[in-house]
């Protein structure tokens, strides 16, 4: 009978879920042009306003809840939550505004993320401090660091300037806090991960993988993202989040 009773107990044990798998699998998803690519750059760095459309439209219509940095701490209290996140701070990221605005109703509230260059704001091809400030003005959008200049932060010694005067400066602008860095290049190691530390209280990659809480030292700087690309359709895009 013992055995029988320590058979059923085991039997119980192994077929509970572990943490990680009884967490919710997040996906932060990461963009840097919407526009129509015309054989300028890379064509996988863009997503042509149409399908961005589409795809935001999805969200909307299969109950996701749009969320920045600033919710993190909501995300396990959300049926379906997703961050939207924009690399580099291009000028066509305006698209991405007027589609939010109009898709925007009592029920759908779309929020996204831009991770800003500092020293490129103003340049011609890259939002200005006015649309920052309408964009986050908006509700719409959290505005957080992509460092001051795009270094590979392996290579440098000047994290003051990189980290810290880049924060300082979008806060200056937007009187909102940046708590959330984009490595760029996605290239970091432990060094950069202790200086970000300092200064900010997440560090965002391009993992290309679904977010997961592991409970792992670090976990919080080491944030996934996964690419939307020129080529991906609709179907691949719910493949994605769902």
């Amino acid at each position: 009978m013992k055995k029988i009773f320590l058979l059923l107990f085991l039997l119980v044990i192994t077929c509970q879920p572990s943490k990680v798998f009884a967490q919710k699998k997040i996906p932060i998803l990461i963009y840097h042009s919407i526009d129509e690519f015309t054989g300028h750059g890379v064509e996988d760095l863009y997503v042509h306003p149409k399908e961005f459309e589409k795809q935001m439209l999805y969200l909307k219509q299969h109950g996701f809840t749009l969320l920045t940095f600033e919710d993190w701490k909501k995300r396990n209290k959300v049926k379906k939550p997703i961050f939207i996140t924009f690399d580099d701070g291009y000028k066509n990221n305006l698209n991405a505004f007027s589609i939010f605005q109009k898709l925007k109703d009592d029920q759908f509230k779309p929020t996204g993320t831009v991770f800003v260059i500092s020293d490129y704001i103003d340049w011609s091809n890259r939002l200005s401090k006015s649309d920052l400030k309408k964009m986050v003005d908006s509700g719409m959008f959290s505005i957080q660091s992509h460092t001051a200049t795009h270094p590979n932060l392996t290579k440098i010694t000047n994290y003051e300037y990189e980290l810290n005067e880049s924060k300082k400066k979008i806060q200056a602008i937007t009187n909102k806090p940046v708590l959330a860095l984009a490595y760029p290049y996605s290239l970091y190691d432990k060094k950069v991960i202790e200086e970000t530390k300092k200064y900010y209280t997440y560090g965002i990659t391009t993992i290309p993988e679904l977010y997961v809480e592991k409970g792992k030292k670090d976990e919080n700087y080491l944030l996934p993202r996964i690419y939307i690309k020129y080529s991906t359709t609709i179907d691949e895009f719910a493949k994605i989040v769902e």
